[in-house]
């Protein structure tokens, strides 16, 4: 168990007179961004690609997830190679392969040749999730990181907000050969922006020891937390089509429209812990704001038949899912031993995240199809009340360690 005195975390001599270089973190913020469009382009494309190579949904599905498989199975090793490689290459070569990869999607002939593309793009987008808040967390000073971490957290929904807007208008122009091309130019030039940008050589930091097996207990236990958190709120949105559709008889562009406006709304729950966070509030009284999700998924899943009620607590679910995930993110540096440790301690947040992401849509499939809609919402409140409780435990931690 890891001393309550937390020496090699404290601020650096000369910390506070610092000020957090607010550019350099928008840029790599907007490289997160890039890297969700890209890992989102295929959404709004899917039914021309299917049709054009001739996929199945399942492949289509395959062709989507893949690069989320990735950091399902990697993101604790690729964080001991950043740690190794170094943040700032590691974010470099993430995007430039990230972009490779999807201009190789381009030439696509078959299912085959686009799985390996996707498999490629998913190291360099795990590459990217694991650099980009190992570098907030050094370039912010201590009274801005968790702000900076939290509006790093809404990356994932603003990008895939952008991706699926962009793509369904530039896409009828282009064809999704010529959308897809589109978004790797982006990813690239977004490449060499962040190796101008960011410090290069001597200047860069160099990282401490290793952290030990004990030293990552804290961050597995936040990372815990953090798969719940989104095992239970992502599927929601990936479900919320079917459910309008089957249950309130939208159509299938109203539904489509209407789960897009309420995915950007896992926004504004990332950007709200920034500023809780600044006001002082503790983490654990934030991790408390998750148990909303539990009206919030009876009147999305209840039996009651308003459709205004299912579209109020799929919004509220959304939020919270950007709540809960910035959360996690911001609450990391309290938890680490070192905050050196920032790769390997993100890796186990990726990792974590991505497992959660994976599981989580074809599990409430099951449920839903099998028991129906109703079902989900016992299944929302284990998993909910068990992340909540963690991040109690985390923000327990981080107290007794500021205290100490």
């Amino acid at each position: 168990m890891d001393s309550p005195s937390m020496p090699d975390t404290s601020e650096p001599v000369g910390e506070s007179a610092r000020r957090t270089p607010w550019l350099t973190i928008a840029v790599i913020y907007l490289g997160g961004v890039v890297a969700a469009m890209s890992f989102g382009k295929f959404s709004p494309v899917g039914p021309e690609v299917a049709g054009e190579l001739g996929l199945s949904l399942s492949q289509l599905g395959w062709e989507i997830s893949a690069v989320v498989g990735v950091g399902a199975a990697a993101g604790l090793p690729a964080g001991y190679l950043v740690r190794r490689v170094g943040a700032e290459r590691s974010l470099v070569a993430g995007l430039a392969l990230t972009a490779a990869a999807s201009a190789a999607s381009v030439a696509a002939p078959d299912f085959g040749w686009l799985l390996t593309a996707r498999f490629a793009e998913g190291i360099g987008y795990l590459l990217i999730i694991i650099t980009c808040p190992a570098l907030v967390v050094r370039l912010a000073t201590g009274r801005d990181r968790g702000t900076a971490l939290s509006i790093w957290a809404t990356f994932v929904p603003i990008g895939l907000g952008a991706s699926t807007l962009a793509g369904g208008a530039l896409a009828s122009a282009l064809g999704w050969r010529g959308w897809i091309a589109l978004v790797a130019g982006l990813t690239l030039v977004m490449a060499l922006v962040l190796w101008a940008r960011l410090p290069r050589g001597p200047g860069r930091q160099t990282a401490g020891p290793r952290p030990r097996a004990g030293a990552l207990w804290w961050p597995l236990v936040l990372a815990a937390a953090f798969c719940l958190a989104i095992l239970v709120t992502l599927p929601v949105i990936v479900l919320l089509p079917t459910l309008l559709i089957e249950q309130q008889g939208y159509s299938v562009a109203a539904a489509g429209a209407l789960t897009s406006l309420i995915s950007v709304l896992s926004a504004l729950g990332g950007l709200a812990v920034g500023v809780l966070l600044r006001r002082g509030i503790p983490v654990g009284v934030l991790a408390l704001t998750g148990l909303l999700t539990l009206p919030a998924a009876w009147l999305l899943f209840g039996d009651h038949g308003s459709a205004s009620a299912a579209l109020a607590g799929a919004a509220i679910v959304s939020i919270e899912n950007g709540f809960l995930g910035a959360l996690g993110f911001a609450a990391l540096p309290l938890v680490l031993e070192r905050l050196d440790h920032a790769d390997v301690g993100n890796g186990v947040v990726a990792q974590a995240g991505s497992l959660g992401s994976l599981l989580g849509p074809p599990l409430f499939g099951l449920v839903a199809a099998g028991l129906g809609f109703g079902a989900l919402v016992p299944a929302i409140a284990v998993g909910t009340l068990a992340a909540v409780g963690l991040l109690l435990l985390v923000g327990r931690r981080a107290s007794d360690r500021v205290l100490g």
